[in-house]
């Protein structure tokens, strides 16, 4: 085992993703502010049919920590307010940088043409297996827990996907890359960690990839992860990775740059690769030591998925024969991190947070248990 792999206090890279920056809410002037918890009893508006420049999720997410006075206010009112504090925390550069992403997004869709267009959207009962289903049509803690495992906290596995569409996907893949080689066009590749795969939401699948996030994945974040933005998600980064001989080997250890990681074995034949995990850490304690009971090995199986929050800090070991792919659905909560922005302590998901908080209550016991000792001497 590397001493990555023990925790070693070695720098963790976050895993980014470079094109389209997450929507990551800074600082804002002193005339656009957002409240500092929600009206949770207000209904927000839908903006999916105003022409936007930014996801029609973040302004649904956002109203409702708008300041009192503008709740009642026109919708575009309520847009423009919002566009204003986005526009703050988005310098030009990176304005610049989601244009020019459109326009290559742009010349794929009107170059390539899909092999499989039927999994361009969602059809249900073709990419899940029933019991995942039928846990979701419940929509309760119960039933989600009666088809995934929970081997250690906060990590959930269960089978999800069908053969058959694992295979459709692979194939598109396939044919998007042939497609790459023969045209000789440059594609962006998923993230900074990885030189092999492809973006799917840059050649078409954003819709059915949006459906999967809202529909499929947000019933069951809002239960398990509400402490991580679990219960706001608006955004997501889609893409397949690829391990294998010519092909990545290893990834090394890291955080995710999401609030919520969904990751999917598709297949093929492979041997190892398996994911090792090593605790939730924030920002401030990504590089502290790992805890016995944070240590957890993950081995991949075709159709099966592992959910996890996108701070927990991961790696996956070397693919030492055979091909393996993954869909990967990094989900972001643009209000969470707006909120996290705020805090100092994370003791409710960081486990050094934790250790730490646990640590000043023994010592404020003990010292109280000494006081009274010696007052009754």
């Amino acid at each position: 085992m590397s001493h990555h792999q023990n925790g070693s206090s070695d720098r963790i890279p976050q895993q980014h993703h470079h094109p389209v920056p997450p929507p990551m809410l800074s600082s804002y002037g002193s005339n656009s502010t957002l409240r500092s918890s929600p009206k949770r009893d207000h209904n927000p508006e839908n903006y999916d049919d105003m022409r936007l420049k930014f996801n029609h999720l973040i302004f649904t997410s956002l109203e409702q920590y708008l300041p009192h006075h503008l709740l009642n206010r026109s919708r575009e009112d309520k847009a423009n307010y919002m566009v204003n504090i986005l526009h703050r925390y988005l310098p030009e550069s990176e304005r610049v940088r989601i244009q020019k992403h459109k326009e290559y997004r742009r010349k794929i869709l009107s170059n390539y043409t899909p092999l499989h267009k039927e999994i361009y959207s969602v059809h249900a009962e073709n990419f899940f297996v029933p019991s995942f289903l039928q846990a979701i049509k419940e929509n309760r803690e119960a039933g989600f827990r009666r088809v995934m495992a929970e081997p250690v906290k906060g990590i959930f596995t269960f089978q999800m996907l069908q053969p058959k569409f694992c295979e459709k996907l692979i194939s598109e893949v396939d044919h998007f890359e042939r497609w790459v080689s023969q045209t000789k066009f440059r594609i962006m590749r998923p993230n900074t960690m990885n030189q092999y795969g492809a973006v799917l939401d840059d050649f078409g699948m954003d819709t059915m990839l949006d459906r999967l996030m809202n529909d499929f994945i947000l019933p069951i974040s809002r239960v398990f992860f509400t402490e991580v933005g679990g219960s706001t998600l608006d955004s997501h980064h889609g893409f397949i990775v690829e391990y294998g001989t010519n092909r990545d080997l290893e990834l090394g250890f890291h955080v995710d740059d999401s609030e919520i990681t969904l990751n999917i074995c598709l297949g093929k034949e492979f041997s190892g690769g398996e994911l090792f995990f090593r605790g939730v850490r924030c920002d401030e304690h990504v590089n502290t030591e790992t805890q016995p009971e944070e240590i957890f090995d993950y081995s991949h199986v075709p159709g099966q998925a592992v959910l996890h929050c996108g701070r927990h800090r991961h790696g996956a070991r070397p693919t030492t024969s055979g091909h393996r792919l993954n869909l990967i659905l990094w989900c972001r909560s643009s209000v969470f991190r707006e909120m996290k922005s705020y805090q100092r302590n994370f003791s409710s998901w960081c486990g050094e947070c934790r250790r730490k908080k646990k640590e000043r209550e023994r010592i404020s016991i003990a010292a109280t248990k000494q006081e009274l000792l010696r007052m009754s001497v």
